[in-house]
């Protein structure tokens, strides 16, 4: 049997630069694909949201309607095809550098301290979740300093995330001006280089930093999660609050599988595992150390 094509989409309902609104059982099938395959709670209150996401997915395919849209995926065996592109369309991506910036002065002054007096020669890190890739260039930007400064250890970054859209744009590392500000004057003297031409408003990583990550698309709702080596530091803030307790107990759970003993795993101010079985102790708000 061939795969169904756009072309094999049905086309009724209003024209599709409307795409008309999603009928309760359309948002009830897509809500209940959406939390299956990544863990994304979709909860009514965000029916508006999610509408205004697929019409872009309207366009891209040429399907008429929301509905439409829908029949496709689940009707037509469509969804083979499009999961990809309606997750990528689904997921929330706010990044900054230097986003809770006390996570990295204590990467800086306690975590990387810590591993370079136990002989740790080369440092196995991970950016879950790390979206257009602000957060593991930052982690990069503060290890290689220290390992400048400090004769810290050698490293490499993991980025991962879900949308391969984000994932794209952090393996290029060019970013606007406006979104490099919060980096500190002298890390973005070295860490940072501008275009030539001043109106594109454009900077990019330097190429020295680029090489030490490497982005990879993972799926939280994965069993096992295939990142190598089990690592010293992992990242995962501001994604947990995305999920129900139950799913995140899952992630945390494999993300503390992931890292070394005494290895460090750092949350969102806002995200908190109090209430789940983990064998880790808390080193700081947020940060916690595995046992």
């Amino acid at each position: 049997m061939e795969a169904a094509s756009y072309q094999d989409a049905p086309r009724h309902g209003t024209p599709y630069t409307e795409g008309g609104r999603l009928s309760p059982r359309n948002f009830k099938r897509l809500g209940a694909y959406i939390y299956d395959y990544s863990g994304i709670k979709m909860p009514q209150s965000k029916a508006t949201m999610l509408e205004g996401r697929l019409r872009r997915r309207l366009r891209a395919t040429g399907i008429e309607s929301l509905d439409a849209y829908c029949d496709f995926l689940f009707d037509g065996h469509g969804i083979e095809r499009e999961a990809i592109h309606l997750i990528d369309a689904v997921t929330t991506n706010k990044t900054d550098f230097f986003r809770e910036p006390n996570h990295f002065d204590i990467l800086r002054q306690t975590i990387l301290p810590g591993l370079k007096e136990k002989g740790v020669r080369r440092l196995r890190t991970w950016s879950a979740a790390c979206s257009t890739g602000a957060e593991p260039y930052t982690m990069a930007m503060v290890l290689e300093d220290y390992r400048q400064t400090c004769g810290g250890p050698d490293y490499t970054i993991l980025a991962t995330d879900l949308s391969t859209q984000v994932l794209e744009v952090a393996t290029k590392g060019i970013y606007t001006q406006e979104m490099i500000r919060p980096v500190p004057t002298e890390l973005r003297r070295r860490f940072v280089m501008t275009a030539r031409d001043p109106a594109r408003g454009e900077v990019r990583i330097v190429p020295q930093l680029r090489a030490r990550v490497g982005c990879m698309r993972l799926n939280f709702m994965d069993d096992v999660y295939r990142v190598g080596d089990p690592m010293h530091v992992i990242f995962c803030r501001n994604v947990l609050i995305y999920f129900d307790r139950k799913t995140q107990a899952h992630v945390l759970k494999r993300l503390v599988d992931c890292l070394l003993p005494g290895g460090h795993l750092l949350i969102g101010h806002s995200e908190s595992i109090t209430g789940m079985n983990l064998p880790v102790r808390q080193l700081a708000n947020t940060v916690f150390v595995k046992e």
